[in-house]
């Protein structure tokens, strides 16, 4: 069995999630790599400086990730970053790439823009998924051509932006502060994860004011990886590049500082 891909690191005020991407045409370091080296430096910088900017740790962990395996820029993994850290009253939120972070009264935050991509590949793999086809060999080829399609629109203007081997990819990420008073709770959520059980209605079933009435974390990763074995193992309901992507859940309950 792989090793997953999906990364989830806590310290003392923040939580990180990771998702390194599938790779379709060869990297020289493995996706799950790249992201768990990339998450522990995150971690540690975050600890040592709670308060630190989010921008400024996050370019640094990508030129240290990329320096450390020699990564160039295009030939490399990726990953997707998204770090919720508490901060005095507030509650700091980054997000690079399309990760999910599910809060009170159904309000999502996404970074979608590689899903603006209007690429033929990936519409085709979809279609063909739809009508019954399956993960055949020519699925697998759409899958490498959409990925080298999307690798021209990586971290530049007007495509996306992800954490690969450009530190400047951070400053691109999307940023938002909320008050604890409006965020007793949160869901970070891989796409994985968010994809399926938002197709399958879970999110709208989501309050952890009373953890009494929500589902938990780990049964809705239960939930969703039994769906997709039972109920569309082909991806003809739910097209998606794999029966069964990576899965990551992090729950928070933030709380604000004592007096």
């Amino acid at each position: 069995m792989e090793e997953s891909a999906d990364k989830i690191f806590v310290t003392p005020h923040a939580v990180i999630l990771l998702d390194g991407a599938s790779a379709f045409v060869p990297v020289p370091v493995p996706a799950s790599a790249y992201a768990d080296y990339l998450g522990r430096f995150l971690a540690d910088a975050l600890t040592v400086d709670p308060a630190a900017d989010l921008q400024e740790i996050l370019a640094g962990g990508i030129k240290a990730t990329a320096a450390h395996y020699d990564l160039k820029a295009g030939e490399s993994p990726s990953s997707t970053v998204t770090v919720a850290r508490e901060r005095d009253e507030h509650l700091d939120l980054l997000l690079l790439g399309d990760n999910t972070v599910i809060l009170p009264g159904g309000e999502i935050l996404t970074d979608d823009r590689i899903d603006h991509l209007d690429l033929e590949p990936r519409r085709k793999y979809r279609e063909r998924l739809a009508a019954g086809h399956g993960f055949d060999d020519e699925h697998h080829r759409l899958l490498r051509d959409l990925q080298t399609q999307q690798g021209k629109y990586r971290n530049k203007p007007g495509g996306y932006w992800i954490a690969e081997t450009e530190p400047t990819a951070a400053r691109e990420a999307l940023s938002t502060t909320k008050r604890f008073t409006d965020t007793n709770w949160l869901l970070l959520a891989t796409d994985g994860a968010f994809n399926t059980m938002q197709h399958l209605g879970l999110v709208d079933q989501l309050d952890y004011t009373n953890p009494r009435t929500s589902i938990q974390p780990s049964d809705i990763l239960k939930r969703c990886h039994a769906w997709e074995s039972k109920a569309d193992p082909n991806a003809e309901k739910l097209p998606r590049a794999k029966r069964h992507d990576d899965k990551a859940l992090a729950f928070a309950n933030p709380s604000p500082p004592r007096r």
